[in-house]
């Protein structure tokens, strides 16, 4: 099997289970565990944006999250559920197409992150997918299972049965 189409693969597993987890977010976007923590809403953005990663990564050879001359980054939370699952099936979709016509040399040439024109990083595409996209989604999911739970919303299993979910 290729690089990309692992990729692939492993974004497909992981994106199941991030989709199980949004579609138990309550209408509670407000709702924050603490004030230094993102409100309901933003997390579940959040969430939603980390697909969109892959496509940058892939047809981008740097992408600036304050570009000169530009207004910086500023994702808003969430107003519904609903709005978030959008977001995240509309990414998930553009980021299995970018995937699947990838090759592995194309993942294997630098993506630089800018803040205001300056580079914060360089790494390997794979680098970028692994950390930016797969292993950030897990622990954003993480979160928002912590967030679930504090708000009596049963926690969907993942790896294997939650309290809530008992044996698969």
């Amino acid at each position: 099997m290729d690089m990309h189409q692992a990729f692939l693969q492993e974004l497909e597993m992981e994106m199941v289970n991030t989709r199980k987890t949004l579609e138990r977010v309550p209408e509670k976007m407000d709702w924050t565990p603490h004030p230094k923590s993102m409100t309901m809403g933003r997390l579940a953005q959040h969430l939603a944006e980390i697909p969109d990663w892959v496509a940058k990564t892939i047809e981008q050879d740097e992408h600036d999250l304050a570009p000169v001359g530009a207004p910086p980054y500023n994702p808003q939370p969430a107003k519904t559920a609903k709005e978030a699952l959008d977001l995240f099936d509309r990414n998930l979709a553009a980021a299995r197409k970018s995937l699947a016509g990838t090759s592995d040399a194309h993942l294997m040439k630098p993506w630089s992150l800018l803040m205001g024109g300056k580079i914060m990083m360089t790494l390997p595409r794979t680098a970028v997918l692994r950390n930016f996209v797969l292993n950030h989604n897990v622990h954003h999911r993480a979160q928002m299972g912590v967030y679930l739970r504090l708000n009596d919303v049963p926690v969907p299993s993942v790896y294997g049965p939650s309290a809530d979910e008992g044996r698969m």
